[in-house]
């Protein structure tokens, strides 16, 4: 096991908008975040994507594709320095928590011998076993943010990906896994929809900026239609799979590409807003990271549908693009020291537990000594 202090670790992440690889270092003892380092991104290409999302669904993932995100990953990783502990969440194809499980591609002992560093990995696992839902697993490394940034009263991080998940945080309670200390969830789908849309009638990767939708008109009953969708009427937690709203484009098929471009980024606020209904008190303020922050149209929409402050992260110096990986870098050390990852305010799972594996290098042996 680790001690009690700071250590620098990497994360990655490789997320469902299957953009790419980001990369990033945290200087944390697995409780408090002492400092931010270095990050980086390696972008997927073209054909990368197009082979990502072929396997979308898979639960084995073809020998080419784990060779494509592990080399991916180190790529990512190659340029940083310093770090003694890598959190390698590997990439989601398949999650059934109450079905046959979660899946992420990617095997973390072969980053462990390439970087001869150990490498933390397959993070949702144990919580799925445990009859939690394995995600979302960034509301402990949320709850360190808000204490980071001296939050005195409960504010959300809403994290706008593929597919959208808000933590709602006290930061006056100094342990994350006491009660009324979180909640989180999977909001709903918020950008795979519309880069899905874009790269069917586009060949674009997404609506840059909104810009797109906000020359568009929203088709009510569609987006009334989907808010009749079963899961918005769930308890949570609760989470969801990149592809369990796919029938959401079949309902925006005869729409222009306008029209159905702000459906679509209307059906992704409209979830958050639904969602907010579930949180304890009102949050001071809602903080966005992720790619969703960047589309001006899906925020005005939020601001317009929120009775709260909808600010990006930056706003607080923090960095929307890498917060997920520095989640990683963060959950990685605290598995280390052997602390848990979720608990049942954030995944459902019947007690805390820590996720993740250990994979260690061969003796050449790594900077830093795990038990």
């Amino acid at each position: 096991m680790l001690g009690n202090d700071a250590i620098w670790a990497c994360g990655t992440m490789s997320g469902t908008s299957l953009d790419g690889v980001d990369a990033a270092l945290v200087l944390t003892n697995g409780e408090e975040i002492s400092g931010f380092g270095e990050v980086a991104f390696r972008a997927y290409s073209a054909d990368e994507r197009e082979m990502l999302r072929a396997e979308l669904g898979a639960w084995e993932a073809s020998e080419a594709l784990c060779e494509m995100l592990e080399t991916a990953h180190v790529q990512a990783i190659h340029g940083l320095t310093g770090y003694e502990l890598i959190g390698f969440h590997g990439q989601t194809l398949a999650h059934e928590p109450h079905g046959r499980g979660t899946y992420q591609a990617g095997d973390g002992a072969v980053l462990a011998e390439v970087l001869n560093r150990p490498v933390v990995w397959d993070f949702r696992t144990s919580d799925v076993k445990l009859g939690g839902e394995g995600a979302p697993l960034a509301p402990f490394f949320h709850h360190a943010c808000a204490r980071y940034i001296g939050a005195q009263e409960p504010v959300a991080f809403l994290n706008l990906g593929g597919v959208g998940n808000i933590t709602w945080v006290d930061p006056r309670l100094r342990n994350p896994a006491a009660p009324g200390a979180l909640l989180a969830f999977d909001t709903g789908p918020a950008n795979a929809p519309v880069n899905d849309l874009m790269r069917q009638r586009r060949a674009q990767t997404q609506d840059d900026g909104g810009r797109l939708a906000a020359s568009g008109r929203v088709a009510e009953g569609v987006l009334e239609a989907f808010l009749e969708h079963p899961y918005f009427y769930r308890m949570p937690p609760k989470s969801l799979d990149r592809n369990d709203f796919t029938s959401l484009l079949d309902g925006v098929a005869d729409l222009s590409d306008v029209d159905a471009a702000a459906t679509l980024t209307a059906a992704c606020a409209a979830s958050v807003a639904r969602g907010m209904d579930h949180c304890p008190v009102a949050p001071a303020t809602v903080f966005v990271t992720g790619g969703g922050r960047h589309n001006a149209t899906l925020m005005a929409m939020l601001a317009a549908g929120l009775d709260c402050p909808v600010r990006p992260v930056e706003d607080v110096d923090l960095d929307g693009d890498m917060l997920e990986a520095q989640a990683f870098a963060y959950l990685a050390v605290r598995v280390a020291r052997g602390l848990p990852t979720s608990c049942p305010a954030t995944t459902g799972v019947r007690a805390c537990v820590g996720g993740g594996r250990i994979a260690r290098p061969t003796p050449r042996s790594a900077d830093v000594h795990l038990a």
